[in-house]
């Protein structure tokens, strides 16, 4: 199954700089406003490299990807970057506070060989959208580098190893330091050839399941075969072959999934009360009105969580997967509505064929295909070109947004459970576009995978 390997990652050196002023989230959730203050921070920010600006002049000669590769060749010359002097996995901590708790997720930090989806190896859960590709292969092609890791899951309920790599966190870890939401990062170097032999066999039987890089994992995928038929198709795997992923076990007590909401835009001729109406042929309808200043918010996602069933015992093994499939709407000025499908046992005859229970029991399959497909007419070609829909973390922000008049709607969902997407996953389809956010994401910066030798 899985192939993971130790690499010789590169890291900042010491006295660069804060490690908090050198890093950035993955670059999918940095906006312009965000991308200008990681550039300000300081010199040497790996924003440079992962998400560069792009400027009126650009072209192909001088653009966002030759700039990036020519500051990471520059980086490492001048010490900036340095290797690890011996092929490492890295056991890194993030330690983090959400709904009131504070809680400490583990992932290893390795290199896992490609394998394409058919497989069956490493599994996606999520459709991907061909722009962000585009942009992570251009990114490859010129750095030849991983600068952030693809997040994986996998199952190992004996937390083998877990246990394998905290026996080499006894001591002080190599990199600590706290970041942005003051969230707590530590990373262990862990070179000992014994243990990371015991590691890759205990993987070695493992599927991997990816929670968060799918267009980099494909783009990954891509990349390989354009090296390996430019250096002659070798036998044996160079670099290229593999790609840098931080794996957190499915039973890790601090892997949290959050719901990620829907904004619509562009619905010409969109009556609300018409639309409420068709609403209701399939779904119960309960109006909630919200509070001018959003205060009742709160109140009304614990109503949502209440009615689809979900509770803190929602853990890997302990979810039930056939919880009822309730949504939130609101339509601005005050007119939140909370949606409950009618009839639970109708759904196999609603949703499409040729999809597996799993998939169909989805509260985004649902949604995307009862209400954005057959209601709104935003179906698959509308979802792949962005042009109606827009997602969204941020509750208040997608509230302000429909009062604002930029979105006519916003649908808010509850998170979805890590064993459907692993259930999905092993079915071999992918859920819808945004179907998941496992919290908080992983950090860019800490480690890079050069995909060269060293």
């Amino acid at each position: 199954m899985a192939e993971i390997k130790p690499f010789r990652g590169l890291r900042y050196a010491d006295g660069v700089g804060p490690l908090a002023d050198l890093v950035t989230p993955p670059y999918d959730v940095i906006d312009a406003k965000a991308q200008d203050d990681y550039y300000q921070r300081h010199p040497y920010n790996i924003i440079r490299l992962e998400y560069g600006k792009v400027y009126p002049g650009d072209d192909e000669s001088n653009n966002r990807y030759t700039r990036a590769a020519a500051d990471f060749n520059a980086w490492r010359e001048a010490g900036v970057l340095v290797p690890e002097k011996s092929p490492a996995l890295y056991l890194y901590e993030q330690e983090f506070s959400v709904g009131g708790k504070r809680l400490v997720r583990s992932g290893m930090t390795c290199a896992v060989k490609l394998e394409p989806y058919e497989k069956g190896v490493v599994l996606p859960h999520e459709e991907t959208l061909p722009r962000h590709k585009a942009d992570r292969l251009a990114l490859m092609r010129a750095c030849r580098a991983n600068f952030s890791p693809i997040f994986g899951l996998y199952a190992d309920a004996e937390m083998t190893v877990d246990n394998l790599l905290r026996s080499q966190a006894g001591r002080s870890p190599d990199l600590e330091f706290t970041g942005e939401n003051g969230h707590g990062h530590r990373l262990w170097v862990v070179t000992d050839p014994g243990v990371i032999k015991q590691v890759q066999q205990a993987m070695a039987d493992r599927r991997i399941f990816i929670a968060d890089g799918h267009h980099r994992y494909e783009t990954a995928l891509a990349y390989s075969r354009e090296r390996r038929q430019e250096e002659g198709n070798p036998a044996e795997p160079g670099p290229y072959d593999y790609v840098m992923m931080t794996l957190v076990n499915l039973y890790d007590p601090g892997l949290v999934v959050l719901p990620t909401h829907r904004l619509v835009r562009n619905v010409e001729g969109l009556v609300v009360d018409e639309f409420l109406d068709k609403i209701r042929e399939h779904f119960e309808i309960e109006a909630f009105p919200l509070a001018p200043d959003y205060g009742n918010f709160d109140g009304f996602i614990r109503e949502l969580a209440r009615h689809g069933g979900f509770t803190e015992s929602d853990r890997p093994g302990a979810g039930d997967l056939s919880h009822r499939h309730s949504f939130g709407l609101y339509c601005g000025g005050g007119h939140l509505y909370l949606l409950t499908l009618r009839d639970e046992g109708a759904l196999s005859r609603l949703m499409p064929e040729g999809h597996s229970t799993a998939w169909q029991r989805l509260d985004v399959s649902v949604l995307h295909h009862l209400i954005l497909d057959r209601l709104l007419g935003i179906g698959g070609a509308e979802r792949a070109r962005e042009s109606h829909l827009t997602y969204t973390r941020e509750e208040a922000g997608a509230l302000k947004a429909v009062d604002e008049g930029e979105y006519r709607l916003a649908f808010f969902l509850n998170p979805t459970l890590v064993e459907e997407v692993t259930a999905v996953a092993a079915s071999g389809e992918k859920m819808p576009q945004k179907s998941t956010f496992f919290y908080p994401k992983l950090i860019t910066g800490l480690v890079i995978n050069p995909l060269f030798n060293i």
